[in-house]
């Protein structure tokens, strides 16, 4: 079931790029060119995106403007990459992240 909003009352209707397959913890998904990636998952349906590293809990989609850090994830191997305001593109390899870096906790 896809989650994706096709017509916002205010920003009216954005034209979708073509439509492009990247990874999600190794899990092949398909999203549009150009859009964030934090809209791509939500549309899939991840809504978890990185685990604090003192507490470990979940964080997703918070401010969706880029100020916060609650949806940074791994991206092509570099942490905290901020996925609300990245631009998917073809072959892409998002992954959870767990604390600040690219590494399991257990690892940090």
């Amino acid at each position: 079931m896809e989650m994706r909003i096709d017509e916002h009352p205010i920003l009216g209707v954005k034209e979708k790029g073509k439509l492009v397959t990247f990874t999600y913890d190794g899990k092949e998904l398909q999203g549009y060119e150009g859009e964030p990636i934090a809209a791509a998952l939500k549309a899939s349906g991840v809504m978890v995106h990185r685990y604090t590293k003192k507490e470990h809990r979940p964080r997703g989609i918070f401010c969706a403007i880029g100020r916060c850090t609650d949806c940074v994830m791994v991206v092509d191997g570099v942490p905290n990459v901020r996925t609300c305001v990245t631009a998917l593109k073809e072959g892409m390899q998002v992954c959870t992240q767990y604390g600040v870096s690219d590494k399991p906790f257990e690892d940090q």
